[in-house]
């Protein structure tokens, strides 16, 4: 009896109840977006603020799942924050160090849950993720923000093992520097092989 109510709660959780918290997420990250553009505090004391509660929202919410069973949850809640931020961005002052530094921990996080999946997304769901980091990178773009320039070029490709940088890593071969690859390409795809999959 226990194990078949377990069995419905991980049903629940992994369906239904997956796109419930996704939208609950999506509603409190609408809601801190609002508090920010709202906000008659000091540019940096809003952006401080926004981004330390951006941080332990996205917490709260990526501890729901065992990524180790099922990472694409967490895949999608770094996508709905991807998509809030990018509202968020024109309110967001950077003259805050932190503006920058939380977007780049969100897709460098983001850029170690897709090489960790213990499959490839489908060619609808790759295809979907692709089309959500281009119009997200080149939003920021307008607004002088680059940190998604590395996720956004790895979601170029037809998968994320398709990208010849990473292919290059795994067969030990030198990379060439004639083909502009970024530097956190090795770093992350390192710390990948590393720790394996056990980071989740």
């Amino acid at each position: 009896m226990a194990d078949e109510e377990a069995e419905q709660e991980r049903l629940s959780r992994g369906e239904g109840g997956c796109v419930a918290e996704l939208q609950r997420l999506g509603e409190q990250l609408q809601e801190l977006e609002r508090q920010l553009r709202e906000s008659r505090v000091p540019a940096v004391e809003a952006a401080t603020d926004y981004c330390q509660q951006l941080c332990q929202t996205l917490l709260e919410y990526a501890e729901k799942w065992k990524t180790s069973e099922d990472p694409l949850p967490l895949l999608e809640v770094y996508t709905v924050a991807i998509q809030s931020y990018v509202k968020a961005r024109p309110y967001l002052t950077s003259e805050c160090e932190n503006v920058a530094l939380v977007l780049e921990r969100l897709a460098l996080s983001c850029v170690e849950l897709l090489l960790c999946l213990p499959v490839e997304l489908s060619d609808k769901q790759w295809e979907q993720f692709q089309s959500l980091v281009q119009v997200a990178h080149e939003k920021l773009m307008e607004n002088g923000s680059c940190e998604l320039h590395f996720l956004a070029t790895l979601a170029q490709e037809t998968g994320v093992w398709k990208n010849p940088v990473l292919c290059t890593i795994l067969s030990q071969e030198p990379l060439d520097k004639d083909k502009g690859s970024h530097p956190g390409y090795h770093i992350t795809f390192s710390r990948h092989v590393s720790l394996g999959s056990s980071w989740l």
